[in-house]
């Protein structure tokens, strides 16, 4: 484990904080007037997803947290858990409570593959694709007149999710996502 100093202490670096791995979020150095230079930093906590805002000083330093990545299948959320299954050892079977992962599983169909990051051999949380591809389930019919508010509707996705689509997509339409914002991006076939 590296050891970082307060200024390499840089977005999407994974230090131990408190002795828990914590994600950099986004990091600004500044000085004020006569002090000594400050790195002030939020950082998302890895297992529970709190962000806390955190100011690292010039004789500070942390160290990078020993991070492992493991591919899985999503397998289902049932009973406020969501179930994975580590690729090509099936029986390595393992689940987050819904409340920590259910932003990233709303985006998930079963057996789609995902990135587990682990910290001592346990699995933290996972990693979706910035985009992606879905089914729509229910499109509602366009009514005429009804682009006043930008021309958008509500459609239902396959994964149970609700994103505002454009009134010309339909019911079996694939679509692509963008995760991050959770809205539509784009068509990508016409059923």
């Amino acid at each position: 484990m590296a050891v970082l100093s307060y200024n390499e202490i840089l977005p999407k670096c994974i230090i131990n904080y408190n002795n828990e791995p914590y994600e950099v979020l986004s990091a600004h150095i500044f000085r004020m007037q006569q002090r000594k230079p400050v790195n002030q930093t939020k950082l998302r906590q890895l297992v529970g997803g709190k962000v806390v805002e955190i100011s690292f000083h010039q004789n500070e330093t942390v160290t990078e947290a020993d991070v492992g990545k493991m591919s899985a299948q999503y397998l289902y959320t049932n009973r406020g858990e969501s179930w994975f299954a580590e690729e090509g050892n099936a029986k390595n079977r393992f689940s987050f409570p819904d409340e920590q992962v259910h932003d990233k599983v709303q985006w998930l169909a079963p057996n789609s593959t995902v990135e587990v990051m682990t910290y001592e051999e346990k699995p933290m949380t996972i990693k979706i694709p910035v985009k992606v591809e879905l089914e729509v389930k229910d499109a509602p019919l366009a009514v005429k007149g009804n682009t006043v508010s930008g021309g958008t509707k509500l459609a239902e996705l396959v994964t149970g999710a609700k994103v505002d689509v454009p009134l010309f997509i339909s019911t079996g339409d694939i679509i692509r996502i963008n995760t991050d914002t959770g809205t539509y991006t784009e068509r990508v076939t016409k059923s």
